[in-house]
């Protein structure tokens, strides 16, 4: 029942003219992070292959459900589709701006009208390149966010997005690039469900990612590219948790490649470097820049500076670059280089710490640390971000942690009227994050002590079941020395015997009758006896002896 409420909800929110009651947005998200929250809970009780089975068919459902609407709160899909557009024409997305005249031949109805419901618009005027024509700009309006910059996605992300484009050209709907990142997000169930197996661990974990709302809204709706690299992450922590002495070389190498792959598609896969890094930091770190670096190479050797893209301009515009983008932080530090600073230190000090005390065994442990240590202090606009943190969590087993992920939802909700204050963005984002990690981190220290509490228990337990096994095999080796004691004199008692040792005390008869005696059984059955020795009679009756 939990699962059709938690697709319903979804639907509702990828189909906003289906709700007759016109509730806000952040209520039904709200609502689905209970019913979800419910379900991961029951289905704890449910047979592991009765889990299995829901997990997998309520993914596939909020998945489904969820790509049925255009994308909501995020334009950055209609970057995709462009991208991908711009490759399959020749040419390198990092070359031109979406509104240079370089690319303005490749514009159609679908991304540029900038008309109709569910449209993002952007509108760019004429503006002249003398020094480069091909980067002059050219009057329009688009859908595409940021249309006179550069794209921002790493080299992994735009060869996904001319994948797409080749498997399933997007020209006049996002249905296509949004199946493709619900195809992704059904790729890691099925990864987390193999991985588990693998490491022994608890298969219904795998519900923690599988109906997660923020899985079903960032990837089946919004078509997030960091779906990908999530996929990506998760084989390489799985690689690298299993590694043995054996395949150590190989597999950490692989893990690396993979590590690098993920950050090369989105960037935020670094927070689980830390993590792994214990299992081999020189191999893990030059397999992953190898990777990274391979991949952009044939970019740079096109496009030479432009490979850097937007990226400069995204640090500064979210405030990263110039310390005002650090909410939390600003509580005690008001912004520029100093709060930039504090930010780096508490990131820094995290990293050092998983590094120096995590389990190689279980890096996703200190990836879930350091991920909710990122969000809480840098404080994104984009709730998708948090996408990785809830593939690190199925992993991890510690769903409180998921209430970050939730809080992203607040934090992008500026404008919000509760009790009939307005929160405007910083407050939304403080009380998103901020919020989120405090009840986060009280509900993970509360864990910790009822974990510690039960292993003394179980500790104490195991040394009374020991002391008791000591004393009855003491007790069950004095009893046996008796035996052998016993067997002992019996042995001597027989060698004694048989070699004529020392004599044995015998009981010899006091008298011989030396007259035969004959028995009779009469016909009541009492045996009658009767002797040669005429003056002699045998009397048979009960409780009384003959002879």
């Amino acid at each position: 029942m939990s699962l059709l409420v938690l697709t319903g909800l979804i639907l509702l929110l990828a189909r906003p003219s289906l709700d007759p009651a016109r509730i806000q947005p952040i209520v039904l998200v709200g609502a689905a992070w209970v019913v979800f929250g419910c379900a991961a809970w029951l289905v704890r009780k449910v047979a592991v292959r009765l889990a299995v089975a829901l997990i997998l068919v309520g993914g596939i459902a909020v998945q489904v459900v969820a790509l049925t609407g255009p994308p909501q709160n995020s334009s950055d899909l209609y970057r995709y589709i462009w991208d991908g557009r711009v490759q399959a024409a020749g040419i390198d997305p990092y070359l031109y701006a979406p509104a240079d005249a370089g690319v303005a031949k490749l514009r159609n109805d679908f991304l540029w009208s900038g008309t109709g419901s569910h449209h993002y618009v952007d509108c760019v005027p004429n503006v002249k390149n003398t020094s480069d024509p091909a980067e002059s700009l050219v009057a329009g309006c688009t859908k595409l966010n940021r249309p006179k910059v550069q794209t921002v996605y790493p080299p992994v992300a735009e060869a996904y997005f001319y994948a797409m484009q080749m498997i399933a050209p997007a020209d006049n709907s996002t249905t296509p690039i949004q199946a493709g990142a619900a195809v992704f997000a059904l790729a890691v169930t099925l990864i987390l469900l193999f991985g588990m197996r693998k490491l022994g661990k608890d298969l219904r974990l795998t519900a923690l990612w599988a109906w997660c709302p923020t899985v079903a809204l960032e990837a089946g709706q919004n078509g997030h590219v960091d779906v990908v690299g999530v996929a990506l992450a998760a084989v390489a922590l799985l690689l690298l948790a299993r590694t043995k002495a054996k395949k150590r070389k190989g597999r950490t190498i692989l893990g690396g490649v993979l590590i690098g792959l993920a950050i090369a598609t989105k960037v935020t896969p670094v927070l689980v470097v830390p993590g792994v890094l214990r299992r081999g930091w020189f191999l893990i770190s030059a397999s992953a820049v190898a990777a990274i670096s391979l991949v952009y190479v044939p970019h740079v050797i096109a496009v030479g500076s432009k490979i850097i893209g937007f990226f400069p301009g995204y640090l500064k515009q979210e405030g990263y670059s110039t310390g005002t983008g650090f909410t939390v932080i600003d509580l005690f530090v008001h912004g520029g280089k100093p709060a930039l600073l504090v930010a780096i230190v508490i990131l820094g000090a995290v990293a050092l710490a998983i590094l120096r005390f995590g389990n190689p065994d279980e890096p996703w442990h200190g990836g879930v640390l350091m991920t909710a240590a990122a969000l809480a202090v840098t404080t994104p606009d984009f709730q998708w971000y948090a996408i990785l943190l809830v593939m690190l969590v199925a992993l991890d087993g510690s769903p409180e942690w998921l209430i970050i992920a939730a809080g992203g939802y607040l934090a992008n909700s500026p404008g919000l009227v509760i009790d009939g204050v307005v929160l405007h963005a910083h407050e939304s984002r403080l009380m998103g994050y901020g919020g989120g990690a405090a009840i986060a981190c009280a509900c993970a220290l509360v864990r910790y002590f009822l974990t510690r509490r039960a292993a003394a228990a179980t500790a104490a337990a195991d040394q009374a079941a020991a002391a008791d096994q000591a004393a009855a095999e003491v007790a069950g080796s004095d009893a046996g020395s008796a035996a052998d004691a016993v067997a002992v004199d019996g042995e001597a008692l027989a060698d004694g015997i048989a070699s004529g040792g020392a004599p044995v005390d015998v009981v010899e008869p006091t008298a011989i009758y030396p007259k035969s005696i004959s028995v009779t059984i009469g016909t009541n059955g009492t045996p009658e006896f009767a002797s040669d020795d005429e003056a002699m009679t045998l009397d048979s009756a009960p409780g009384r002896s003959a002879g």
